[in-house]
């Protein structure tokens, strides 16, 4: 198996950041299919000029919805190492275009081969922890049995305890199982693998992040628990017939539990994210007239390296080197 060797981690953060600044131009404005597009035409042109063969694992959909990343799409110039691709230029594009906290751009990458693909399963439950609490936890035991093993494990009582949950019909009877266990519960209306990140993230206020998501936000959050070191269990977790009958057609089991470590097969692994909208998480994309200012994490797997990185652009000078326009 053939795995990256060059640090790709600052490579990646320019990626994410040319999405987030294309993008955040359509904060608030209430498209966002225009917010989204921005993004994603900003990422591909950022990816051609890293020297990887890479392919989409985690996109957004199928080739004929172009100009969105589409599931097995070549990235990067074609020389260099084979790679697993996994990205979501706006995480959030709802929050986006009605300008809530905590819309992001996101990428990750592995060595070839060795990322989960979701095939035709678009829903997985979660359940995801910070690395003290990484042996704590099991997806199929009751939510209250959970908590109060997870609170043992961070040194908390379960009335301290953050829990973030998507505020989602679907998740009606979790959050009266997570009230009467006596935690507290921050609802977010989008944000999957925001959440994800905020629960594994020492210097947030969330404990942990439980309840069914995105199966592709699924692996893309497992690139950066396994990197960050929490952990994460996970089921596929169909919400509609037509998704259990194509994963039955496809041969697909739903029992299995899912670690970070099955999702991801590699600790050769990085992992980019730049916040568009400001929030808990990152801090959004800020103008200032002659550019502006973006706010990112970026990680490696092999080392373990966590930086967060604020960067000020000049849109005059970025844009005579850069092939992305940001006006």
């Amino acid at each position: 198996m053939e795995a990256p060797t060059k640090n790709l981690a600052l490579d990646l953060v320019r990626v994410t950041e040319a999405a987030a600044l294309a993008s955040a131009r359509w904060l608030g404005r209430g498209d966002k299919d225009s917010g989204d597009k921005a993004a994603v035409d900003a990422m591909r042109k950022s990816f051609a000029a890293l020297d990887i063969q890479g392919r989409v694992v985690i996109g957004e959909g199928e080739k004929d919805e172009a100009p969105m990343l589409f599931n097995g799409e070549k990235l990067g110039s074609g020389q260099g190492p084979r790679v697993d691709v996994a990205v979501d230029p706006v995480e959030g594009t709802r929050l986006l275009a009605y300008g809530r906290p905590n819309a992001i751009s996101v990428v990750g990458v592995a060595p070839a081969n060795t990322m989960f693909d979701p095939g035709p399963s678009f829903y997985m439950k979660k359940l995801v922890v910070p690395y003290e609490a990484r042996a704590a936890i099991d997806i199929e035991a009751p939510v209250r049995d959970n908590l109060i093993k997870i609170s043992k494990a961070l040194g908390k009582d379960v009335d301290d305890l953050t829990v973030f949950v998507l505020d989602k019909p679907r998740h009606q009877k979790l959050i009266e199982e997570i009230r009467f266990a006596g935690a507290r519960i921050a609802l977010h209306t989008d944000g999957d693998i925001t959440g994800s990140l905020m629960a594994i993230d020492p210097r947030n206020e969330v404990d942990v992040m439980m309840g069914t998501g995105g199966t592709p936000e699924g692996v893309l959050s497992a690139i950066a628990i396994r990197i960050m070191g929490g952990a994460m269990q996970a089921k596929l977790d169909p919400q509609k017939a037509d998704e259990k009958n194509a994963l039955i057609a496809a041969g697909i089991d739903t029992r299995p539990v899912y670690g970070e470590a099955e999702l991801v097969r590699s600790d050769d692994l990085y992992f980019a994210a730049t916040g568009i909208s400001g929030g808990s998480f990152l801090r959004g994309v800020k103008f200032t007239g002659r550019g502006a200012v973006t706010y990112s994490v970026s990680m490696r797997g092999l080392t373990g390296t966590v930086r967060h990185i604020e960067a000020e652009h000049v849109f005059e000078r970025l844009m005579r080197v850069s092939n992305v326009k940001y006006d």
